[in-house]
């Protein structure tokens, strides 16, 4: 009688565990929205061309996520446009962007 309750008790708790993990992992993909993808990294000013598919602004936060092992997080804290600073870009436009790890053509970013 005793081995049986401590087994229900035991697959109770592995049952808990297991729906808090899924449901941590459904909210942090809800959050992520596709920002754009980069067309271009210039390696020796550390600086990516991000195209980009909402609309984004200095104090985003944003991930980067490629290949095997980048997959990163930073916050906007300067943009530009065509070499001129900007505060905002629209959807559609390509804005350069220092990042702090290597990145290559085809990593998605996303805003946090």
């Amino acid at each position: 009688m005793k081995v049986k309750n401590k087994s229900k008790k035991i697959k109770k708790s592995i049952q808990k565990t297991s729906k808090k993990k899924i449901s941590v992992k459904k909210i942090s993909k809800e959050k992520l929205k596709k920002l754009g993808n980069i067309t271009h990294y210039f390696d020796r000013i550390k600086v990516a061309v991000i195209k980009l598919s909402l609309p984004a602004k200095i104090g985003d936060k944003i991930r980067i996520i490629g290949g095997e092992n980048t997959d990163f997080r930073q916050q906007i804290k300067s943009m530009q446009i065509n070499h001129e600073k900007a505060k905002s870009a629209k959807k559609g436009k390509s804005i350069g962007l220092k990042v702090k790890e290597k990145v290559r053509e085809g990593y998605k970013v996303y805003k946090i």
